[in-house]
């Protein structure tokens, strides 16, 4: 696959975006945003109400963007081997060979990830992080792309495992789709009737060759200076912010910058301007913030911490070349 250039991939990125949204119905700000996390080579967090269209959502995108997908239903009494794999005797070798569990895909859906206890969770975290997996002392590399997908239930609480601070922190972004308009659940219903079934299927728009070059161009997205200064400015806020206990981390000032050039090449620009770090701030920043215990109370929200850095933080206003090269 020859090299792309940031525009070419945005263009090829909505291409990807109008053939998903003919099944995930009124959601393409939300769509936007995980295309966003998947070009910028993170993994992201849908977390929603059920029946919203989380995992229909991530189906759709593994065959639109033509990559292996696979699907894992995390349960209380899933075993970290039942993640990654193991190795298993086999009689006609008379020797123990490894068989590759679910991860070794391309994209994966993690469905409902707080179901299943810690140390399952924990399997996740080198391959989110390092892509590649340990299985008794062997590392096992995972084929690029490799992304994780994962969905979580804000209500229904008993006999969950809430994802600890330092796994929320792997995920790139955490997005929400919210309930559809009347319209909106109308055309999902009229759609259904019209194909006649109830699976849906969608035409691969790209292969994992051209995917892996989409986000190499992403490399090529100019940062300025003083929109640099002030992705750094709204990750520190986080930190002083009244009311937050823990701020985001340098974690955070990269899944910002990461995510806002994608966010610029969807946009049909090779530059980052101060909107594409505004659009994508609070998917970006809010799940990596703890608040002061006597805020759950008041039912205050990380996101409104994010809105009000937003709007306190100065937002440049310069067209000077970047420097860092």
């Amino acid at each position: 696959m020859t090299a792309l250039s940031p525009v070419d991939a945005g263009q090829l990125g909505q291409r990807v975006l109008d053939e998903v949204s003919t099944v995930v119905v009124g959601k393409r700000g939300a769509l936007e945003m995980v295309l966003a996390g998947i070009l910028a080579g993170g993994n992201v967090l849908l977390e929603d109400m059920p029946g919203l269209g989380k995992t229909l959502a991530a189906r759709t995108f593994a065959q639109a963007l033509g990559i292996g997908f696979r699907r894992l239903q995390f349960t209380p009494d899933l075993l970290p081997a039942d993640v990654t794999g193991s190795f298993l005797y086999d009689q006609r070798n008379h020797d123990f060979a490894f068989r590759a569990g679910p991860i070794f895909t391309n994209l994966l859906l993690a469905d409902e990830i707080n179901r299943t206890p810690p140390k399952t969770q924990a399997a996740l975290l080198e391959a989110m992080q390092e892509k590649q997996v340990s299985v008794e002392g062997t590392t096992y590399r995972l084929e690029p792309p490799f992304h994780v997908l994962a969905t979580a239930n804000p209500i229904e609480y008993e006999g969950t495992y809430p994802l600890p601070e330092a796994q929320l922190d792997r995920f790139l972004l955490r997005v929400s789709f919210g309930y559809p308009s009347g319209e909106e659940e109308w055309e999902v219903l009229r759609r259904r009737m019209g194909r006649r079934q109830e699976e849906s299927e969608v035409a691969a728009v790209v292969d994992a060759p051209t995917l892996l070059a989409m986000q190499a161009a992403m490399e090529d997205v100019q940062v300025e200076n003083s929109v640099g200064g002030y992705i750094v400015s709204l990750t520190a806020a986080t930190r002083v912010h009244p009311h937050v206990l823990v701020g985001a981390s340098p974690r955070g000032s990269l899944a910002l910058l990461l995510l806002s050039r994608a966010w610029a090449a969807l946009s049909g620009r090779a530059f980052v301007v101060p909107e594409d770090v505004k659009a994508v701030a609070v998917p970006a920043l809010a799940h990596r913030i703890t608040l002061r215990p006597e805020l759950w109370l008041r039912r205050v929200e990380p996101a409104s911490v994010v809105a009000d850095v937003l709007e306190r933080t100065p937002v440049p206003a310069s067209g000077a070349l970047p420097r860092h090269a």
